[in-house]
C-alpha cells in the first residue's frame, strides 16, 4: 500500500553500514538525516555517497537532509565528569571557569551572564534539572537549585520563556553549510532560527557554496512560535521541523502538543513542508516494538497533515533502526486510511492568483470528482507537486520530471511520488505519450484507467504549468 507520509532516519553508528543502510531503505525510508551535531565533514561525505548508492541500487527515491548544529548553549566540563546537585543548593555558572566542580561550572556559551537576570529560571539538560538565578555578578550566574540531580559534561542550558541571544549560525555552520553544498544536499535544516534573517543568511551561504538546497527552520525557541515570528520564517524558507525537545524545554512541555497543531496548519496553507520530530518512537532504541503512546503520537502528526515523522536516536544509535522503519510505515498508513477527504471544504478559503498554483487545484478537483487513478503532473522544479499536495483529495500524485534534483527534493512532499521522464524535445503529445509510459511500467496505472496530466508550455520552462488534461490510458495508441 502506498504510504503518503514521509519517513526521514537519522543516520549514525547503528546505520552507517552498506547493508543496515539498505535494509533500512527497503523498509520505508524516504529522507535519511546527516545529523552534523555530530562526526566529521568526511563521515558525512562517506556517508551521503553510501546513500546516493544504495538509493540507485534498491530503486527508491531517498533524499538527503544535511541538520546543523547551531549554537549549543551548554555547561563545560567537571573534574570528575560530573556533580549531583541537591535542592536548595546554591550553584554559581561561571564564563570564567576552566573546570567545574560541586559549586560550580564553567560555561560553553560565554554571553550568558549578560542574557539573564535576577528572576530568570534556567533548565539544564533538556529540563532534568531546574536553576532559579538569584543574581549575575560580573561572568558569574548565582543560582538556587531548584530541581536537582546528575549533571554531567557539556549538557545544554535553555532559558525558561526563551531570550538567549545566541545568533543562530555560528563559525561551525558556516563550515558545515560548505559540506552541505558538496554532498549536493536536497535538504539543509537550520537549527534555532528567531527570525526569517537567519533562513536567507543561510540560504544566501548556501547559494554562495553552490548548494541549491531546500531549507528547513527548526522551530525550537520560543521567540519563533508566535504567530508574526512562524510567518516571518516561513516566508525565508521552503519548510519547518517542529523540533519539540528544546522547544518543550523553553516553552513547557504541555503547550507543544497544540503548537505542533498550529505549526503544521499554519504551514499547509503557506504552501511549506512540515517534518514532526524528537522522540517519536523514543522507546524503540532499546525496545523491538514501540509504546502505545507513541503509536498515537505518529499516527497524531499523520492527522495534523505533517509531510513526515522522524526518527533520530531510534535509527541513529538505536537497536532496532529497522524495526523502528516499519511500525512507524504501519502506523502512518493506518493513520492515513482513516483520515476523511473533505476537498470542498479546503478549497473554500483558498485564493489562487498564479496561473500554474490554479492548474493544479483545478487537477486536484478533477481527480477527486472523477476518481481518477492516479494525477500525473509534468513538472520542472517540483511547485506543482508541492501544491496539490497541500490539499488531501484521496488520490496519489505523481510528479514527473526530467530533474534529478527536483526528484530527490519531492521524496519529501506528503501523497507525492516522484518518477523520472526523460526529455523528448518540445512536442506536447510525444511528452504526454512518455509520462503515461512510465506510469505504466511502473505499474501506477493499466490500460483503461483515468488520469489527470498537468504540463507547461513552452515546454521545460519551471513555472509554466498551465493545462490540464484527462486521460483514458492507451487511448492515444487507437486509431
Amino acid at each position: 500500500m502506498l504510504r503518503s507520509t514521509k519517513i526521514v532516519a537519522t543516520l549514525g553508528p547503528a546505520s552507517s553500514n552498506p547493508a543496515m543502510l539498505e535494509r533500512m531503505v527497503r523498509a520505508g525510508v524516504d529522507v535519511v538525516r546527516l545529523n552534523f551535531s555530530h562526526g566529521s565533514a568526511e563521515d558525512h561525505l562517506a556517508r551521503a555517497a553510501m546513500v546516493k548508492e544504495i538509493s540507485t541500487k534498491t530503486g527508491r527515491t531517498v533524499g538527503i537532509m544535511c541538520d546543523l548544529q547551531g549554537p549549543k548553549i551548554r555547561v563545560g566540563k567537571f573534574k570528575q565528569g560530573k556533580v549531583v546537585l541537591a535542592k536548595g543548593q546554591k550553584f554559581v555558572l561561571d564564563a570564567a571557569c576552566e573546570m567545574g566542580d560541586e559549586a560550580r561550572a564553567g560555561l560553553d556559551y560565554k554571553e550568558l551572564p549578560r542574557d539573564v537576570a535576577a528572576g530568570a529560571v534556567l533548565l539544564l539538560d533538556d529540563g532534568k534539572i531546574v536553576l532559579d538565578v538569584v543574581s549575575v555578578r560580573g561572568e558569574e550566574v548565582h543560582t538556587t537549585v531548584r530541581h536537582g540531580g546528575v549533571l554531567s559534561n557539556n549538557k545544554g542550558i535553555n532559558r525558561q520563556g526563551g531570550g538567549l541571544t545566541a545568533p543562530a549560525l555560528t563559525p561551525k555552520d558556516i563550515e558545515d553549510i560548505r559540506t552541505a553544498a558538496k554532498i549536493n544536499a536536497d535538504y539543509l535544516a537550520v537549527s534555532f532560527p528567531k527570525t526569517g534573517a537567519d533562513m536567507y543568511m543561510a540560504k544566501e551561504l548556501l547559494r554562495a557554496s553552490g548548494g541549491k538546497a531546500f531549507l528547513i527552520a527548526k522551530i525550537e525557541r520560543a521567540e519563533a512560535v508566535t504567530h508574526a515570528a512562524l510567518l516571518d520564517i516561513m516566508n525565508a524558507c521552503d519548510g519547518i521541523m517542529v523540533a519539540r525537545g528544546d522547544l518543550a524545554v523553553e516553552v513547557g512541555d504541555a503547550s507543544v502538543p497544540a503548537l505542533q497543531k498550529k505549526m503544521i496548519r499554519l504551514a499547509r496553507e503557506n504552501n511549506k513542508l512540515t517534518i514532526t520530530a524528537t522522540q517519536m518512537m523514543e522507546s524503540m532504541i532499546e525496545s523491538p516494538v514501540p509504546t502505545r503512546a507513541e503509536v498515537s503520537d505518529v499516527a497524531n502528526a499523520v492527522l495534523d497533515g505533517t509531510d513526515a515523522v522522524m526518527l533520530s536516536a531510534e535509527s541513529a544509535s538505536g537497536k532496532y533502526p529497522v524495526e523502528a522503519i516499519e511500525a512507524m510505515h504501519r502506523i502512518c498508513v493506518e493513520a492515513e486510511a482513516s483520515q476523511p477527504v473533505a476537498l470542498e471544504q479546503e478549497f473554500l478559503n483558498r485564493v489562487f492568483t498564479r496561473v500554474d498554483q490554479s492548474i493544479a487545484m483545478a487537477g486536484l478537483f478533477t481527480a477527486f470528482h472523477l476518481k481518477v487513478k492516479a494525477i500525473a503532473t509534468l513538472t520542472e522544479s517540483g511547485s506543482t507537486a508541492l501544491w496539490m499536495s497541500r490539499l488531501n483529495c484521496g488520490v496519489p500524485i505523481y510528479a514527473l520530471t526530467a530533474q534529478t534534483a527536483t526528484r530527490y527534493r519531492c521524496s519529501l512532499y506528503r501523497d507525492v511520488y516522484p518518477l523520472m521522464v526523460k526529455y523528448v524535445g518540445h512536442d506536447r503529445e510525444e511528452l504526454l505519450g512518455e509520462a503515461e509510459k512510465v506510469l505504466v511500467e511502473n505499474g501506477v496505472v493499466k490500460e483503461g484507467d483515468l488520469i489527470v496530466l498537468t504540463i507547461g508550455e513552452p515546454i521545460g520552462k519551471s513555472g509554466g504549468t498551465n493545462t490540464m488534461k484527462i486521460v483514458k490510458v492507451g487511448e492515444h495508441k487507437k486509431p
